[in-house]
């Protein structure tokens, strides 16, 4: 049992809905954002996505990537975002940590490395977005040999026939993408989204949460409503990049958690 499944079974027990917050780990400079990620557990966050900074973010759309450049020209390396984790862990023990990123960064750390080093930072998961199932050898299976979560993204256009494929070695939960396209555009619909889900939790028992395009309370609320949970990034990053104070970014980050939990 990791964190996160310790997580699903608490929420499950009290007929709650998760609410999962993203940021990009860095941004704008690596002391603002370790006081943001320490702030999230009390401002409702069930569990934290730390996005891992890379130069070719090819699933991201532009609030994301700046915040990657942003992170990047500030120094932010795996190893900081490694050590933003360290940092958290002697606050919380509790809150799951999920780092979400891109393969490069973890393939040059080295496999063996990089997941000793996750999993003695506080790491619960991960979500590498570039490696479809048929990487599976690659990280996937080593993760979770190593006691970590490999959590898949499923889309509108994952099909009956592909679906099976993306859910054989996923843990913790399946990511739903709720728009085709890149983060941070069109708005997700809770009338498209609830049918996909059903259709996902046919063939799993792992929980649904549902990401991209819920940028407001009602939004998260109304996502929460159909699936098991909601995922919140570009909005929440859009706060930092405006330069809004962290106490003002964490008050955001709990309207939105208050709606999932509402849910």
């Amino acid at each position: 049992m990791t964190r996160i499944d310790d997580t699903f079974a608490r929420l499950n027990a009290e007929g709650r809905k998760a609410f999962v917050a993203y940021v990009m780990a860095g941004d704008p400079n690596y002391e603002t954002s370790l006081e943001v990620v320490k702030g999230l557990p009390s401002a409702g966050v069930d569990i934290i996505e730390l996005g891992l900074p890379f130069t070719d973010p090819m699933a991201d759309g532009p609030t994301i990537q700046l915040a990657g450049q942003r992170a990047l020209e500030a120094g932010q390396t795996l190893e900081k975002t490694l050590q933003m984790a360290r940092e958290l862990r002697k606050e919380d023990d509790k809150t799951p940590i999920v780092m979400m990123g891109y393969y490069n960064p973890i393939y040059n750390r080295g496999v063996d490395q990089f997941l000793a080093d996750a999993k003695a930072a506080g790491i619960d998961g991960l979500i590498v977005v570039d490696l479809p199932p048929e990487e599976d050898d690659e990280l996937c299976i080593p993760a979770q040999k190593a006691g970590l979560n490999f959590i898949r993204l499923a889309t509108p256009t994952t099909d009956d026939a592909r679906l099976p494929k993306v859910l054989q070695n996923t843990s913790g939960f399946v990511y739903y993408v709720s728009i085709t396209g890149i983060t941070g555009a069109a708005d997700a619909q809770a009338g498209d989204v609830g049918p996909e889900v059903a259709r996902i939790k046919a063939q799993t028992d792992l929980p649904v949460i549902v990401g991209f395009g819920i940028k407001t309370p009602e939004a998260s609320e109304s996502i929460a409503s159909v699936a098991d949970g909601a995922v919140v990034g570009s909005a929440i990053v859009s706060e930092i990049a405006a330069g809004k104070p962290v106490s003002e970014v964490l008050d955001f980050v709990k309207s939105l958690a208050d709606g999932a939990h509402r849910a």
